[in-house]
């Protein structure tokens, strides 16, 4: 007989540091299902893979744990306080790296330094279970929902989700430019006062790519806030941005009239399956990852049919080592069910395969993960930092986690090399597939 421990109520009551609205939260205001065999296989598992690493946890009451590797003074390890961990292993007994999040969300637990310790997670993931309980890891994975797939009416619904949450709570950690995307720096560390500096010079970088200048025809496929059409129109190009999200859309066309280039610029609500046309210039700035693996067929078949023969275009993409994109693209993980839904980050391999499969090919490809990791920082921060004004905004104390979670969690995937990210030129290779 097994014993399963059936959820508390459903009342917005069960946290582990602070009340968690259960109709906005209901997988982080209770507890999920889960036997207590599976749970106490968790809690072995997680506490022996925990002691191997290079951190500390510490649980109110108990002595510490201290990391298993050893680190140098200058880097001392950072430390995982554990506030309830009975409801933190029994989170990862029956989800798995989601529950893992959500026992943050709720409060359960917490870090001195959050991006430390998912840095050393993220350095150590393929060793976090022994070797014969690998083969089990589907046992705690969950298949991605159907509803989240990029269709027509999917993708809509998807970027609503993430980019139509308010413009002023992304005012609120970006820069003034309002780039949700990697900024390249001179120079390592960053500072705040250089990013907007930092995005200009991505812009420009990804404009030259694709040889952006006086009379271009450009295609933007992703408007954002609009601050690389108007950088383009400035150099006299004639743009085309297309988004789905109607909160960029509206505040773009704003920001492209005050910067008196509205002449020289259209903005859109529409498809990237939906553009016609041809253009001597694409550019894509980080749309790749919510574009779906189902779907890199049509948006690499797109750009090379909306790219006239001779012209370039330039992406901006976030890459992850191949193996993990595959078992990735088979997993509904923390990310895809909170962040962003819908979502894969693709490999090089997988963007060298399906852009040659369309008919284009890479003739230039450059990365900068140090560089994202520090952009990424620089929002936390910002975030952080403006905490109040977010939550003047209407977002609860579980929002503000659940973003900070993201944001640290997205920086220690740059830090560890986990994730990277690279700027692309693509050309055509000839006549496309029949």
């Amino acid at each position: 007989m097994t014993l399963t421990l059936p959820p508390p109520p459903h009342d917005g009551s069960r946290t582990g540091r602070h009340l968690v609205d259960a109709a906005a939260w209901p997988d982080v205001a209770r507890l999920p299902r889960a036997s207590a065999l599976r749970t106490a296989v968790a809690r072995r598992i997680v506490e022996r893979s925990l002691a191997r690493l290079p951190l500390r946890v510490r649980t109110p009451g108990r002595a510490p744990v201290l990391p298993g590797q050893p680190r140098a003074a200058a880097a001392p390890a950072p430390v995982l306080v554990l506030h309830d961990p009975a409801a933190f292993h029994r989170r990862i007994g029956a989800d798995g790296l989601i529950g893992f999040g959500e026992s943050y969300m709720a409060g359960e637990w917490d870090s001195d330094d959050l991006v430390g310790v998912l840095t050393v997670l993220a350095l150590h993931v393929d060793e976090l279970a022994p070797p014969a309980l690998r083969r089990l890891r589907r046992a705690w994975n969950h298949r991605r929902p159907a509803s989240d797939l990029n269709t027509p009416g999917g993708a809509r619904r998807n970027v609503q989700r993430h980019y139509d949450l308010s413009n002023e709570l992304f005012a609120a950690f970006l820069d003034p430019t309002l780039t949700y995307s990697s900024a390249v720096f001179d120079s390592l560390p960053a500072d705040a006062g250089h990013l907007t500096a930092a995005q200009h010079r991505k812009i420009d970088r990804l404009l030259d790519l694709c040889g952006t200048g006086p009379g271009t025809s450009l295609l933007e496929i992703g408007t954002g806030w609009g601050e690389l059409a108007v950088r383009a129109a400035r150099r006299g190009a004639r743009v085309r941005t297309v988004t789905l999200s109607r909160e960029q859309r509206d505040l773009a066309l704003r920001r492209v009239a005050d910067a008196g280039v509205a002449d020289r610029v259209r903005v859109e609500l529409c498809d990237y399956r939906r553009i016609d046309g041809v253009h001597d210039a694409v550019v894509s700035v980080e749309m790749i990852e919510a574009v779906g693996a189902a779907y890199w067929p049509a948006y690499f078949g797109a750009l090379r049919s909306l790219l006239a023969p001779g012209g370039r275009a330039a992406l901006q993409a976030i890459t992850m080592p191949h193996a993990r994109m595959m078992h990735t693209a088979r997993t509904h993980t923390w990310i895809s069910k909170y962040v962003f839904p819908g979502g894969l980050i693709p490999s090089r391999e997988a963007l060298v395969r399906e852009s040659g499969r369309a008919g284009l090919r890479i003739v230039q490809d450059s990365g900068y993960g140090d560089h994202y990791a520090e952009t990424l920082r620089l929002w936390r921060e910002g975030f952080l930092r403006e905490s109040a004004a977010v939550t003047a905004l209407g977002f609860d104390r579980t929002f503000r986690r659940m973003w900070e979670f993201y944001l640290a969690y997205s920086e220690a995937g740059f830090r560890s090399r986990y994730l990277d990210v690279r700027q692309l030129a693509l050309a055509h290779t000839g006549p496309g597939p029949a």
